[in-house]
C-alpha cells in the first residue's frame, strides 16, 4: 500500500499540513526570517520582472559577440534612457492631471456624497442583502475617518518602504543579469543521476512559464494601455492619462484586471458626463475584443494553458488572503506549480513504464 500514488500524496499532504501548523505555532522564532522574506520579496520580484523584460536583448547582444558586462551596461542606460523619456514625455501632463484632480477633489466627494444619500434614503426599499451592504460599508468608512491619524502614520511608513524597495531593485536587477545561468545549476547539483535531470528539465520548465508569463503579460498589459488611452482621448474623457496608467498595471492581472481599471473611469465619466458612461463602456468593450481575440492568443499563446474559470478562482482566493501582491503572482505561481507537477507526473509514469518492461 506505501507504493500507491494516492497513500504517498495523502502522506506527503499530511506532512505538509502538520509542518504550517507547527511553522504557525513557532511563528515567533521564526519571527525575524519573516520580517527578511517581507523585506527583499518586493525587490526581487521587480527585479525579476526587469529581468525577464531586458533578458531577450541581454541575449541577442552575448550572441553577437558582446561581453556581459557590455550588455548589462546597454541595458542599464536603456532602462535610463527610457524612464528619462517617459517623464520628458508624460512628466508634465501627468502633473497636471494630478493638480486638476486634486483641485476638484471636493467637487467629486460632493458627487460622490449627493448620490450616496440618495442611496442612503432609499436603503430601505431596496432588498435586504444590498441594505446590510451598504450598512457595512457606511460604517468602514466611518472606522476609516476616525482613523485618520492612523492611516497618515501607515502612508509615512508606506513611502519610507516604497523607498528602500526603489534602492534594493537595482541590485536584485544586476545581480540577475550577470549570475542567471549560475542559479539553476547551484541547485540540480545537489543531486545526482536521472534526479539531477529531472530537477534540471523542471527549473528549465519553471523558466519557460515565467519568462513567457511576465515577457507576455507586460507586452499584453502595454498595448491594452495604450488602446485605453487613444479611446479615453477620443471621447474627450478626462484623466485619461492617469486612468490609462492605472489600467497598464490593472492589466497584469489576467481577465479581472481590465474591469476593476473600468471603475474609476466610469467614476470620472459619470461626474465629468453622465452619457461618457456609455462610450467609457464601448472603449473598454472594443479594447477587450482586441485583447482576447488578437493580441494575447499572438503573444501568449497556449503557454500558460489557464482555464479562464480556474484564472477567476485563484484571483479572488489570492485577494482574500494576501492583497494585491497576492493577486498579482497568483497566477505565475499556480503556472509553476502546474509545471512541477506535470513534470512530477511524468517522471513517475516514465519509471512505471521502465518497471513494466523490465519484467
Amino acid at each position: 500500500m506505501t507504493k500507491k500514488v494516492w497513500f504517498q500524496v495523502g502522506m506527503g499532504v499530511l506532512i505538509a499540513l502538520l509542518i504550517i501548523k507547527y511553522v504557525i505555532e513557532v511563528r515567533w522564532i521564526l519571527n525575524p526570517i519573516f520580517i527578511i522574506i517581507k523585506t527583499i520579496f518586493i525587490p526581487m520580484l521587480l527585479g525579476g520582472v526587469l529581468y525577464y523584460i531586458s533578458e531577450p536583448l541581454q541575449r541577442f547582444m552575448e550572441k553577437k559577440g558582446a561581453p556581459r558586462w557590455a550588455s548589462i551596461s546597454t541595458i542599464l542606460l536603456l532602462l535610463a534612457g527610457i524612464v528619462t523619456g517617459l517623464l520628458l514625455m508624460i512628466g508634465n501632463p501627468i502633473t497636471e492631471q494630478v493638480n486638476n484632480l486634486v483641485k476638484n477633489a471636493p467637487y467629486i466627494e460632493d458627487k460622490i456624497m449627493d448620490v450616496a444619500d440618495i442611496v442612503l434614503e432609499n436603503k430601505d426599499n431596496l432588498p435586504p442583502q444590498v441594505e446590510k451592504f451598504i450598512d457595512s460599508i457606511s460604517s468602514s468608512i466611518q472606522d476609516i475617518a476616525m482613523a485618520g491619524s492612523k492611516y497618515v502614520v501607515t502612508i509615512v511608513s508606506g513611502t519610507v518602504s516604497a523607498t528602500f524597495t526603489l534602492i534594493l531593485v537595482p541590485f536584485f536587477f544586476i545581480y540577475m543579469l550577470k549570475d542567471h545561468e549560475k542559479f539553476a545549476p547551484n541547485i540540480y547539483k545537489i543531486f545526482s543521476g536521472e534526479r539531477r535531470t529531472w530537477v534540471k528539465e523542471t527549473l528549465a520548465d519553471i523558466d519557460h512559464v515565467l519568462r513567457n508569463y511576465v515577457q507576455g503579460q507586460v507586452l499584453i498589459s502595454l498595448i491594452l494601455a495604450l488602446m485605453t488611452f487613444i479611446g479615453y482621448l477620443l471621447i474627450g474623457l478626462e484623466y485619461s492619462l492617469l486612468l490609462a496608467i492605472f489600467a497598464f498595471f490593472m492589466n497584469m492581472i489576467p481577465f479581472i484586471g481590465p474591469w476593476i481599471a473600468l471603475a474609476p473611469a466610469i467614476v470620472v465619466a459619470l461626474i465629468q458626463d453622465p452619457i461618457l458612461v456609455i462610450w467609457v463602456c464601448v472603449v473598454t468593450l472594443v479594447a477587450q475584443q482586441l485583447e482576447s481575440n488578437l493580441i494575447t492568443p499572438n503573444i501568449m499563446g497556449k503557454s500558460l494553458d489557464v482555464h479562464p474559470l480556474t484564472v477567476i478562482t485563484i484571483v479572488l482566493a489570492a485577494g482574500n488572503i494576501g492583497g494585491f501582491i497576492a493577486i498579482i503572482i497568483a497566477i505565475p505561481t499556480y503556472a509553476v506549480l502546474k509545471a512541477i507537477v506535470k513534470n512530477i507526473y511524468e517522471e513517475r509514469k516514465k519509471i512505471k513504464e521502465a518497471a513494466t518492461k523490465s519484467v
